[in-house]
């Protein structure tokens, strides 16, 4: 287990985004939370410090309350190969899907426990009496006991789920009840995703947010876009001297000095209209399908190229099944014809600093034409998100939390049914062609994200679910 270094950021600055009534209600609440969590220390523990959405949420949510006057910290759980092959089994269960195949039997369990023995005995040596821990997800769930012996309020924060569960889920539901049920709150990304075997007393509703002042949602001039783009390779140039610069969260200057991995048959120009998704390599994620969708069903007399772009699989250290998903999605590129090949797009994106590959994608965002996120199966999927925020026009599966973003035809399209592949081509081809309309929703986007999914209110949230649990346990402000 390793401690995340984490900078504080003064949540003031939301005083230039939220309506006036928002912020004084947002400044109440961050007094509130200064007073009742005097003197203890609001853990948050996870399984990687970067690379998804739960990373990308604690690089936000810890630094804002730290500049709000809160002791937040992020701490890391660390495991062998095989404890990740069994979470990954874990999450897809979770999602309804089969996964690898492997079963949730007794060993299995050992692995999951044995993993979790030692950041047992590690993060029990930091907590004291009167503590808060957010415990994130399946990995490390199986601390919860151990968090709650040691003192400490415990909040299970599930950020996965499934609005209609199945037998595979309810199988991940079994396994994980015994290492959850203890926990003083259970917090869901919707109502329909909580489980049916916790008490519904202690199940709270909290959807995810963006931070819109993060390297991966700043405002970006068209300049700076392809600048950035130029200097890690996605797109064809030369790099001008000054080019790809960009102002880290810190205030201190960054600049893109890595290259993006490429699988492509011609380099992508700045004049090309592209069509966007940006995911893990997850085949939740349905990449196979997006390609393939594009390739049938997007004609080129659109003028279009697709870009899938994913993260460099070796810095995933939680995704064993990230590698495979690429090779997969390189294999397909390569059965297509000719000149569907030459329209398609892998980038494999630089990790190793997480606001270079922030800065990057945020780019990629605000380059894009049309974003697409035609998952399988999603837990809230905030890529729909910081899509919405660039204002750009999503075409999105009707899943899981996705429709909590998008409201369908207004600020953006849901899929019925994300396996219909063309349905999903004349989605995408419809808003390439009618620009005024793809503008008008993009526009739409963006206002529904501010009102409704920025850092302020996950904060407000999560603070009236630590006050709760905190009374319910007994513990008073300054005890």
């Amino acid at each position: 287990m390793f401690e995340v270094e984490v900078s504080s950021m003064g949540p003031e600055r939301f005083r230039s985004v939220l309506a006036p009534e928002r912020y004084e209600q947002f400044e109440r609440g961050m007094e509130h939370a200064r007073q009742l969590l005097a003197g203890r220390v609001v853990w948050n523990v996870n399984s990687t410090a970067r690379g998804g959405g739960v990373a990308e949420l604690l690089e936000s949510l810890v630094p804002y309350a730290r500049g709000a006057g809160v002791d937040a910290r992020w701490l890391v759980i660390e495991g062998p190969d095989e404890f990740f092959k069994l979470t990954k089994r874990i999450h897809n269960l979770l999602h309804g899907n089969v996964g690898d195949g492997g079963s949730l039997d007794q060993e299995a369990r050992d692995i999951f426990e044995r993993a979790l023995s030692t950041n047992a005995a590690e993060v029990c040596a930091r907590v004291r009496q009167g503590d808060v821990a957010i415990v994130h997800d399946p990995q490390p769930a199986g601390l919860i006991g151990a968090l709650r012996d040691a003192g400490a309020a415990v909040i299970w924060r599930c950020h996965v789920g499934l609005d209609d569960p199945n037998e595979r889920a309810r199988e991940a539901w079994a396994f994980l009840h015994r290492y959850i049920a203890d926990a003083d709150a259970y917090v869901f990304s919707r109502a329909s995703f909580a489980w049916e075997n916790l008490g519904p007393e202690r199940i709270v509703v909290i959807p995810p947010s963006i931070d819109v002042f993060s390297a991966k949602n700043e405002d970006l001039d068209r300049r700076a876009v392809l600048d950035i783009l130029t200097a890690c390779g996605v797109l064809t140039g030369a790099t001008r001297p000054h080019g790809g610069t960009f102002q880290r969260q810190d205030g201190t200057p960054g600049r893109v000095d890595r290259r993006a991995e490429l699988f492509e048959e011609q380099p992508l120009e700045p004049g090309m209209p592209v069509v966007l998704q940006i995911s893990r390599w997850d085949s939740l994620k349905d990449p196979l399908g997006v390609i393939q969708g594009f390739a049938d069903y997007v004609p080129a007399s659109a003028g279009a190229h697709l870009v899938c772009a994913g993260p460099q699989v070796s810095s995933v250290t939680d995704d064993p099944e990230g590698g495979l998903v690429l090779s997969e999605a390189q294999d397909l590129c390569r059965s297509l014809d000719a000149d569907a090949r030459g329209r398609v797009h892998l980038a494999a994106l630089p990790m190793e600093d997480p606001e270079e590959n922030a800065i990057i994608v945020n780019a990629l965002q605000r380059h894009a034409t049309v974003i697409a996120q035609k998952s399988l199966a999603e837990g809230f999927g905030l890529t729909v998100a910081e899509a919405m925020w660039k204002a750009r026009p999503v075409v999105a599966s009707r899943i899981g939390g996705i429709q909590s973003q998008i409201v369908d035809g207004e600020s953006g399209v849901l899929l019925d049914d994300p396996r219909d592949l063309e349905a999903f081509g004349a989605a995408v081809t419809e808003l390439l062609l009618d620009r005024p309309r793809a503008t008008e929703i993009g526009e739409r986007a963006r206002e529904r994200v501010r009102d409704e999914f920025t850092s302020p209110r996950s904060l407000l949230d999560y603070l009236a679910v630590i006050d709760t649990v905190l009374q319910r346990r007994g513990i008073r402000v300054g005890t």
